[in-house]
């Protein structure tokens, strides 16, 4: 018989620690952080504000630099490259959505989910039309393709923002607080379109600070003062077992 050796983890995060020099004071950001997030994961990055989670969020893109240990994603130790391996990896590996969209004003939703194909130099010119629409549409937002940012409301900006963080088909979905500027019914809408992309094979670590959405993630990584205090993983479900959805709070 031949034994089924368990995937890689596509996240390895590895004694982790970031200290910032602020005048003669070190003050430490994160603490001897180690965890491992498989494909297909949804995970809730918790805590208080101050506590680290925006710093862990920002080295797990490689925007930030670390200070000790390793990050390692889908193989590969990202902190080594080069920035400009480290950017042409992240436009190929990383969907970033951020708590104030970040949609570019003067472009329309349509182009503003383009711009990353076209940074990347993936996809045909002309496919790059048709799949920000296809993107668009399954956020919901078919009719609104030639609007600018300014034109739709704050929930359908952080949908246009969630397509273009999707458009080159990246592993990996980062959200640092992607609900935290939204109202309740948009904080909704936001989370089912999450729970869709990890039942299609995505990965998601969303760092949030609402209780009521992280008690509805399978995974929660709690941190305080910069340190790792809490990490749950999920039960695996029982045969025959059927998963209800849990009722979002915002």
């Amino acid at each position: 018989m031949t034994s089924t050796q368990p995937a890689p983890p596509l996240v390895e995060v590895a004694g982790l620690q970031r200290t910032y020099q602020v005048g003669p004071t070190q003050i430490p950001a994160l603490r001897d952080v180690s965890f491992h997030v498989a494909s297909g994961e949804f995970v809730a990055i918790v805590g208080h504000s101050g506590a680290g989670k925006s710093t862990l969020l920002n080295l797990i893109a490689g925007v930030d630099r670390l200070s000790a240990g390793s990050v390692r994603v889908d193989g590969q130790e990202i902190h080594r490259m080069r920035e400009a391996a480290r950017a042409r990896w992240r436009g190929a590996t990383l969907g970033i959505v951020f708590q104030f969209f970040a949609l570019l004003p003067t472009m329309t939703l349509l182009n503003n989910v383009m711009l990353p194909m076209e940074l990347a130099g993936k996809y045909a010119p002309g496919e790059r039309r048709e799949r920000a629409a296809a993107l668009l549409h399954q956020v919901g937002l078919a009719d609104h393709l030639h609007k600018l940012p300014s034109r739709v409301s704050g929930g359908q900006q952080q949908r246009a923002a969630i397509a273009r963080a999707i458009a080159n088909d990246p592993p990996l979905v980062l959200g640092d607080e992607p609900t935290g500027n939204l109202d309740s019914g948009s904080t909704a809408v936001v989370f089912e379109l999450f729970e869709r992309l990890v039942a299609d094979g995505k990965t998601i670590l969303m760092v949030t600070q609402d209780e009521g959405l992280a008690a509805c993630v399978p995974r929660q990584i709690e941190l305080c003062e910069g340190r790792l205090l809490r990490d749950t993983q999920p039960a695996p479900p029982a045969t025959g077992a059927v998963r209800t959805q849990p009722e979002v709070h915002a």
